[in-house]
């Protein structure tokens, strides 16, 4: 439901940006913009799963520089979708093992980070931290001696 809802509300912010302020966009960017669109527009899939995937950006930020550079809905709905799973899973299981431990009728305390539901969740969410430093090493050019 989480999934469902968030991409849901990502839907409606992108709609209202590309509706409202993609042409004032357009006019105060001038041809600057034009590169950097031409060049989102080629792997506009790929940028935003990758941007949901990888906390770098807001939430919001991330629902809007995508309609205002003009990518293709269907593609934007199907990026979100698979990109906010993650995390919500990560998010889900933080909160099932503070659940836990509430329902235990214990006190969180610091000590509750070293639980399986909670640890491996945010082992998860490091990993995925660690993706764009992966990226960027594999597309280095070898140096040739």
């Amino acid at each position: 439901l989480s999934v469902i809802g968030a991409t849901l509300g990502s839907i409606a912010v992108f709609l209202a940006a590309r509706t409202a302020f993609r042409d004032l966009f357009h006019a105060r960017a001038g041809s600057t913009l034009a590169r950097f669109e031409e060049g989102f527009r080629r792997d506009d899939f790929s940028y935003l799963l990758f941007l949901r995937l990888v906390p770098l950006f807001p939430f919001w930020l991330v629902n809007i520089v995508p309609a205002l550079l003009g990518m293709r809905f269907n593609r934007y709905v199907l990026a979100t979708l698979i990109g906010i799973v993650p995390a919500a899973v990560v998010y889900s299981s933080v909160g099932a093992g503070l659940g836990a431990v509430l329902a235990r009728g214990e006190r969180p305390d610091l000590g509750i980070i070293f639980e399986w539901r909670i640890l491996l969740p945010l082992l998860g969410l490091a990993a995925l931290s660690l993706v764009p430093v992966v990226y960027t090493h594999l597309r280095k050019p070898k140096a040739t001696p």
